[in-house]
Protein backbone atom coordinates (compact mmCIF):
# COMPACT_ATOMS: atom_id res chain seq x y z
CA UNK A 1 0.00 0.00 0.00
CA UNK A 2 1.26 3.27 -0.69
CA UNK A 3 1.82 5.70 2.32
CA UNK A 4 -0.13 8.72 0.21
CA UNK A 5 -2.94 5.88 0.47
CA UNK A 6 -3.11 5.35 3.72
CA UNK A 7 -2.13 9.13 4.94
CA UNK A 8 -5.12 9.96 2.70
CA UNK A 9 -7.31 7.18 4.75
CA UNK A 10 -6.26 8.19 8.06
CA UNK A 11 -6.75 12.11 7.50
CA UNK A 12 -10.61 10.91 5.87
CA UNK A 13 -10.99 9.21 9.01
CA UNK A 14 -10.12 12.18 11.13
CA UNK A 15 -12.08 14.66 9.08
CA UNK A 16 -15.14 11.82 9.24
CA UNK A 17 -14.51 11.97 13.39
CA UNK A 18 -14.89 16.19 13.86
CA UNK A 19 -17.88 15.62 11.45
CA UNK A 20 -19.93 13.60 14.08
CA UNK A 21 -18.80 15.32 17.02
CA UNK A 22 -19.73 18.48 15.18
CA UNK A 23 -23.03 17.02 14.63
CA UNK A 24 -23.62 16.04 18.29
CA UNK A 25 -22.89 19.39 18.81
CA UNK A 26 -25.59 20.58 16.86
CA UNK A 27 -27.62 18.17 17.92
CA UNK A 28 -27.14 19.11 21.47
CA UNK A 29 -28.21 22.91 20.85
CA UNK A 30 -31.38 21.85 18.32
CA UNK A 31 -32.79 19.26 20.93
CA UNK A 32 -32.02 20.83 23.89
CA UNK A 33 -31.31 17.49 25.92
CA UNK A 34 -34.31 15.73 24.92
CA UNK A 35 -33.25 13.46 21.80
CA UNK A 36 -30.95 10.79 21.42
CA UNK A 37 -29.54 11.87 18.52
CA UNK A 38 -26.86 13.39 20.25
CA UNK A 39 -26.27 10.23 21.95
CA UNK A 40 -25.55 8.35 18.62
CA UNK A 41 -23.64 10.78 17.14
CA UNK A 42 -21.18 10.93 19.45
CA UNK A 43 -21.18 6.62 19.79
CA UNK A 44 -20.37 7.00 16.57
CA UNK A 45 -17.51 9.13 17.14
CA UNK A 46 -16.28 7.02 19.84
CA UNK A 47 -16.61 3.58 17.34
CA UNK A 48 -14.71 5.11 14.72
CA UNK A 49 -11.77 6.83 16.77
CA UNK A 50 -11.66 3.32 17.95
CA UNK A 51 -11.88 1.95 14.68
CA UNK A 52 -8.74 4.30 13.20
CA UNK A 53 -6.31 3.50 16.32
CA UNK A 54 -7.07 -0.39 15.65
CA UNK A 55 -6.45 0.11 11.83
CA UNK A 56 -3.04 1.94 12.88
CA UNK A 57 -2.26 -0.88 15.06
CA UNK A 58 -2.68 -3.49 12.95
CA UNK A 59 -0.86 -1.52 9.64
CA UNK A 60 2.11 -0.84 12.25
CA UNK A 61 1.61 -4.95 13.27
CA UNK A 62 1.95 -6.11 9.94
CA UNK A 63 4.46 -3.58 8.38
CA UNK A 64 2.57 -1.61 6.37
CA UNK A 65 3.82 1.66 8.61
CA UNK A 66 6.95 1.58 9.06
CA UNK A 67 8.76 2.18 12.91
CA UNK A 68 10.27 5.15 11.25
CA UNK A 69 6.71 6.73 10.52
CA UNK A 70 4.84 7.64 6.62
CA UNK A 71 7.29 10.13 5.11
Amino acid sequence: MPPLLIKLIVVLMLLVIVGSLLSALVFLYKDRGSGTRMARALTARVALSITLFCLLMAGFYFGIIPSQGLR
